[in-house]
């Protein structure tokens, strides 16, 4: 396999940066878990630099009318979709996800975000609010410098969900990719630069939990950003609670799925194995546990057991292939885990469950998509986030229970429901306790919609108008046109 080194590890000020002193950690490439890139974690200089360089920059950056920084990004989103290719192929190995996969849903995506957000920001002003003859008025503010902390499951696609807006209303941004796919965002930084942003304005350190920490608690840092976990989400939302700096946090999910007895089967079918199975199963929106009537059931799972089981499984970097490894050796570990667990709990095997065997690629993290039904809300499938193709299909009689059962959960990430009835439709998703919630599809997320969590799955929002609450300040201005009126 060739070794994908980049210039660096770090890109800081515009340029790749080194420092050898840092801990030494290996990309490795999911389909043949081979090294294909070394990279060194940020030190104590190399994150000062990228704060120094990117408080000096955002002061240059917001500065500039906000057209100009719109122009900036639209740029980005033109060489992000003139070099989709290449930028697709890397993402598959960094991730391992099927190429098929990311020449649609990443690099495009993350340019949809520059290109809506470029766009729209020099429509973000203030208002007048008159006072009799006083009148006050109101001005959008940059926050000043954020920290964006990266997921491994989509590392172009957050990076640049997370710099669009950030960027867009005025800041700088020193992002920290997940250290297990440390590829993509050097790459975006790159393209900033040569779009036209300012040296230090974007810049990418490397590194393990300590530098998430490190930029998290410093008080040049103004906003910190993540996309992770739950455990992960605490950590990080206490550290930057210390110096009350704004954040958004974007976490884990265990969302349902509602498929009632008018639904369409095979629509209601795709959107379960989407809500599953895209991305390996490693999606934090995904509706992993997907309750279906009854009365339909045993026809649901007959399907879905023949179509499952036509999932083309194998090289990623083949187009033909559907579905490839997961992120690490640790995943696999992990998922295989729930899968023995699930088995022991009672859960019936209805197809998967194997690591299969994908010649050329014997030594990848492979596992086949899983289906298991007979699950109760009380198995550990049912109750905890797997990160995996792995579908728990539950059983039950009457919205009411169904809803109870569905947001019995400390996650509110999504939801999602299958009906002809719109009415019952309206209604259910009404009472979904989530923040993203989907009628008759599951897992489609525009810029231009809002993307967040409610309960232990997150706080505040991602994407469309919403996002520029999250990255801006409100400053009033109240104007005195009189004489002052004082008791002293």
């Amino acid at each position: 396999m060739t070794l994908f080194q980049p210039k660096a590890s770090h890109f800081v000020d515009g340029a790749y940066i080194e420092d050898t002193a840092g801990t030494a950690f290996d990309c490795v490439y999911p389909a043949t878990g081979e090294v294909i890139a070394k990279f060194h974690s940020a030190t104590p200089s190399i994150i000062d630099a990228a704060l120094n360089s990117a408080q000096r920059a955002q002061k240059q950056w917001a500065a500039l009318m906000p057209v100009e920084r719109g122009r900036v990004l639209r740029r980005a989103a033109d060489f992000i979709r003139d070099r989709n290719r290449e930028l697709s192929e890397l993402e598959t190995m960094d991730t391992g996800k099927a190429l098929q996969e990311t020449l649609v849903a990443d690099a495009t995506s993350g340019a949809d975000a520059l290109e809506y957000f470029g766009g729209i920001v020099s429509g973000m002003t203030g208002e007048t609010v008159p006072l009799g003859e006083d009148f006050a008025y109101t001005i959008r503010e940059p926050l000043g410098v954020c920290v964006g902390i990266g997921a491994w499951n989509y590392p172009t696609q957050i990076a640049c969900w997370k710099a669009a807006p950030a960027l867009a209303c005025g800041n700088a941004m020193v992002f920290k990719p997940s250290e297990t796919t440390p590829l993509c965002a050097l790459k975006i930084a790159e393209i900033f630069i040569e779009a036209g942003a300012p040296a230090g304005l974007f810049n990418v350190v490397q590194g393990l939990g300590d530098v998430g920490a490190a930029l998290s608690t410093d008080p040049r840092v103004d906003k910190v950003s993540l996309t992770g976990s739950v455990p992960t989400g605490r950590k990080v939302y206490a550290a930057a609670a210390e110096g009350l700096r704004h954040v958004t946090m974007e976490l884990g999910g265990k969302s349902p799925l509602l498929v009632f007895e008018d639904a369409d089967i095979e629509d209601a079918i795709s959107g379960a194995m989407l809500g599953n199975f895209y991305s390996t199963g490693q999606v934090c929106s995904n509706g992993t546990r997907v309750f279906v009537h009854n009365s339909i059931k045993e026809q649901f799972l007959s399907r879905l057991k023949t179509r499952t089981e036509a999932i083309r499984v194998g090289d990623p970097l083949n187009e033909d292939t559907h579905l490839g490894p997961l992120v690490s050796k640790a995943q696999l570990e992990k998922v295989t885990r729930y899968i023995e667990i699930a088995k022991s709990e009672g859960a019936t095997l209805v197809t998967g469950g194997d690591a299969p065997r994908v010649n050329g690629h014997e030594a990848g993290f492979f596992i086949a998509p899983t289906v298991f039904a007979d699950v109760t809300d009380d198995m550990t499938i049912a109750r905890e986030e797997i990160f995996g193709p792995v579908m728990a299909v539950l059983g039950f009689d009457t919205e009411v229970e169904a809803l109870t059962r569905a947001n019995a959960t400390e996650f509110g990430l999504s939801a999602g429901v299958f009906t002809k009835d719109i009415s019952r439709a309206h209604r259910v998703a009404k009472a979904f306790e989530a923040g993203t919630c989907w009628i008759n599809t599951y897992n489609l997320a525009p810029v231009e919609v809002p993307f967040g969590g409610s309960k232990q799955s997150g706080v505040g929002r991602e994407n469309s108008k919403a996002a520029l609450d999250y990255y801006s300040q409100i400053k009033s201005v109240y104007v005195g046109m009189g004489r002052v009126d004082s008791p002293y």
